[in-house]
């Protein structure tokens, strides 16, 4: 029993949300415009203002794609309209941030800074306050892109369990470990 899959999608008013033939969802909202290819086993119904959609059978996998579109869906229409965000934090002494335009210039104790270009469709800003970690702010209307970018640039470098240097997400807990204990 999918209880994802079964609850409607609500259709605030300025949204505009069509279906073609070949079951490709596409989201107009005040923020933009987001296109997802549906599975054609699942079948998409519009009324009132309400989304729904619905499996044709009890097998695992329609049960599986019956979840899976609803929420894709429902994050293109919250996208749209609210938008999403994420925050990184660089921990570690001399990590260092810039951003011009939609290049990032990452200083994270390697011998070269790395340079990272971000899509277009994603808006960039760091910040680098006294006292306070570099951040990287990443605001968008695709999730998926959005979550993806982010662990690209965490990946860069991952932060450690001994000291938590690296790039986490802010308010992320780092699993600390004890290092080695004093000789005898």
């Amino acid at each position: 029993m999918s209880r994802i899959g079964k609850a409607p999608i609500t259709i605030e008013s300025g949204i505009t949300i069509s279906v073609d033939k070949s079951n490709v969802v596409t989201v107009k909202g005040p923020k933009g415009e987001l296109t997802e290819n549906v599975h054609p086993d699942i079948t998409i119904k519009q009324e009132d203002g309400v989304l729904t959609l619905e499996r044709p059978t009890e097998q695992k996998r329609h049960k599986a794609f019956h979840g899976l579109y609803r929420s894709l869906i429902y994050n293109m229409v919250e996208g749209v309209t609210k938008g999403y965000k994420k925050e990184l934090e660089l921990v570690g002494v001399g990590y260092r941030v810039a951003n011009t335009g939609n290049m990032l210039e990452l200083t994270l104790g390697y011998s070269h800074p790395i340079y990272f270009v971000v899509p277009s469709e994603i808006k960039v800003e760091t910040t680098m306050e006294k006292g306070q970690t570099p951040r990287i702010i990443l605001e968008g209307i695709d999730k998926q892109l959005i979550g993806q970018i982010a662990a690209k640039i965490k990946a860069f470098r991952k932060s450690e369990p001994y000291k938590g240097k690296g790039i986490k997400f802010v308010g992320e807990e780092i699993r600390r470990k004890a290092g080695k204990t004093a000789g005898k």
